[in-house]
């Protein structure tokens, strides 16, 4: 009598394995193993004993492949067209995941109208809302379009049949993780089911030249839920960030294959919908009374600087421990901050409680604003507003050095179209800005004596 095979897989990463464990070894997820069912095992032994193509490649030397130039159209939306490096790519696949209730829904019929409306035929699939349901939230986004279809359904079977019925040119599925295949058995969401259907998604899309966006639902720790693989086989992997509670939300590129991921698309949520941010330059910042524990600084936003304001606050602790609370900024490099602060200028923040916020929940990735926090720490420490016509612009080591940051001249130009009059900078910028005084710190102890 043949022994009964038993094998165990990961449903954080797809690992398998011929025992239980408690941690996978591939992801380090904790009791993610379950054990398949005989019909699952020759499901996945059928699958991966299937040919991957019946025709043979030969390798050929780079100098005579020959360049296909990528066909691009616009979305209808200029950030979301930033983000993807200049429109939509025909036959690509990209992959939209972020927190529940952080727009990605809305978005993309936003998206599907507009790509409606210009003439083309998309489908917009959804395994967890009614068509009804779609439809409300159509009639508040302005997507009712003839051009767009809507179809309730999880079964990826009767997705490719409506394909092959109508000559569609754009298909989004919302979610990923809802999508069913009859050829894995296994439940929807799971690693199998995930992985087949991103396969047969990405072979069809390739093959009839669709672009293909689909959803994914993000874990508790922030990650796209399904095995990793699922963002190794899309062509573009974006990211809400965001919190629901605020209008604006960042959209980030963090994979495309035909384009930069350096770009960053905001949106702002409205009565309408989540629409493009037209004006977000006083977006982050305010240009009331000077206040104590408030600096202003540039950040680079892919190729666009953003003006925003640094909040911070000093109060006595009232235990042996500090503590050090920082909302939008690295709260290790904020210890590292005091810490030099300490050190080099004897302030005794040991003895302090320290709070950071960037305004605007905009989270901040880049040392260029080292300067304007330190900034703002002294202002609250010593009670002292700074002037609402100052930006603090420079990063800081762990010597004490203020060192150069990219891209200050853009920064400057922007600051002067807000109308800030000073700018305290590790450098003079290569070219004279007119209106815009530039004051040059290279030194942490030279902004004591400035301030």
């Amino acid at each position: 009598m043949a022994k009964k095979q038993i094998l165990f897989e990961c449903q954080a990463c797809g690992h398998q394995s011929a025992k239980w464990l408690g941690k996978c070894p591939n992801c380090g997820a904790w009791d993610e193993y379950i054990e398949l069912s005989d019909k699952q095992i020759e499901v996945l032994k059928e699958l991966n004993s299937k040919p991957t193509s019946n025709t043979q490649s030969n390798a050929i030397p780079i100098t005579e492949v020959s360049f296909e130039q990528i066909e691009r159209y616009s979305s209808g939306d200029t950030e979301l067209d930033l983000v993807l490096g200049g429109g939509i790519v025909q036959g690509s696949l990209t992959l939209i995941g972020g927190s529940p209730g952080v727009g990605k829904s809305t978005l993309l019929l936003k998206i599907a109208g507009n790509l409606a409306k210009e003439g083309k035929k998309v489908l917009y699939v959804s395994g967890e809302e009614s068509s009804s349901q779609i439809k409300l939230r159509a009639n508040r986004v302005d997507s009712n379009y003839p051009n767009l279809y809507l179809l309730s359904e999880i079964r990826l079977d009767t997705i490719f049949k409506e394909l092959e019925t109508h000559a569609f040119q754009v298909l989004i599925i919302d979610s990923i993780q809802t999508i069913y295949s009859e050829k894995v058995a296994s439940a929807p969401g799971s690693v199998s089911q995930v992985r087949e259907i991103t396969f047969e998604l990405m072979r069809y899309g390739k093959d009839k030249n669709i672009a293909i966006f689909i959803i994914g639902h993000i874990t508790k720790e922030g990650s796209i839920a399904g095995p990793r693989v699922l963002e190794h086989m899309v062509d573009t992997v974006l990211y809400f960030e965001g919190d629901s509670s605020r209008e604006l939300r960042l959209l980030r590129g963090f994979k495309n294959r035909f384009g930069t991921t350096s770009e960053v698309g905001i949106f702002e949520m409205t009565k309408i919908g989540l629409v493009s941010a037209k004006d977000i330059s006083k977006k982050f910042f305010t240009r009331g009374k000077a206040q104590a524990g408030s600096a202003i600084t540039v950040l680079m936003e892919g190729s666009r600087p953003i003006v925003l304001e640094v909040q911070a606050l000093v109060s006595d602790s009232g235990y042996p421990n500090p503590k050090r609370s920082a909302t939008g900024y690295e709260l290790n490099r904020l210890t590292m901050l005091l810490a030099l602060l300490e050190r080099k200028l004897d302030l005794p923040f040991n003895q302090y409680d320290v709070y950071i916020n960037i305004a605007g929940g905009i989270k901040i990735s880049e040392t260029s604003a080292d300067l304007a926090i330190i900034a703002a720490i002294i202002s609250s420490y010593r009670n002292r507003p700074i002037s609402k016509d100052t930006i603090f612009i420079g990063e800081v080591s762990l010597i004490g050095d203020v060192r150069d940051i990219f891209n200050l001249d853009l920064r400057l130009k922007e600051a002067k179209s807000q109308q800030f009059e000073k700018a305290v900078v590790p450098s003079l910028p290569l070219e004279k800005i007119d209106g815009i005084k530039c004051y040059n710190i290279d030194e942490v102890s030279k902004l004591i004596e400035w301030m």
